[in-house]
């Protein structure tokens, strides 16, 4: 399984993201992504959100790859 982290813009852009193997790692990133929004961001329609795919392939292009 595969951790994805994202920052998502409010017109569904990905800021930022990282990908990682390890759960506890992209937990504590998750919590990073979610501290680190203001609460402009948050009122505008910023989003930190976590997921999982199974597969390195569906894992946006763009994403820093942690192993």
């Amino acid at each position: 399984m595969i951790w994805i982290n994202e920052q998502i813009d409010p017109s569904g852009i990905i800021y930022s993201c990282i990908a990682c193997v390890d759960e506890s790692q992209a937990q504590a990133c998750h919590q990073s992504f979610q501290a680190n929004l203001s609460e402009e961001q948050r009122q505008s329609g910023w989003v930190a959100r976590l997921r999982t795919v199974t597969s390195w392939d569906e894992v946006p292009v763009n994403a820093l790859k942690l192993n």
